[in-house]
C-alpha cells in the first residue's frame, strides 16, 4: 500500500515528457515557418530522433536502437570534429 503514488508519478514523469517534446517540435515547426530557423537546422537536430525510431522498427528491441543510435551518432560527432579541423588546416595553410 505504500507504493500507491509510484506509478501515478512515473506516469506523470512520462506525460510531461511527452508533453514537452510535443511543444518543442511544435516550436520548432512555427520557427520554421515563420523564417526565424533554417530547415536545414531543424533536420541536423531531428537526426537522433529520426535514427532511433528507424532503428527501433527494425531491430529486436529499442534497447538495440538505442545503443546503436548513441554509437552512430559519436561516429558522426568524430566524422565531423575531423572534417572541421581539416577544412581549418587546409583554410589557413592556403590563406
Amino acid at each position: 500500500m505504500s507504493n500507491v503514488i509510484l506509478p501515478i508519478a512515473l506516469w506523470a514523469a512520462i506525460g510531461l515528457a511527452g508533453l514537452s517534446i510535443l511543444v518543442m517540435g511544435v516550436s520548432g515547426i512555427r520557427s520554421v515557418l515563420y523564417g526565424k530557423v533554417q530547415p536545414l537546422t531543424i533536420g541536423i537536430i531531428a537526426i537522433p530522433g529520426v535514427l532511433v525510431l528507424v532503428l527501433g522498427f527494425t531491430m529486436e528491441t529499442w534497447v538495440q536502437a538505442g545503443i546503436y543510435t548513441l554509437v552512430t551518432m559519436f561516429g558522426l560527432l568524430i566524422v565531423g570534429m575531423i572534417g572541421t579541423g581539416l577544412r581549418q588546416a587546409y583554410q589557413s595553410a592556403f590563406s
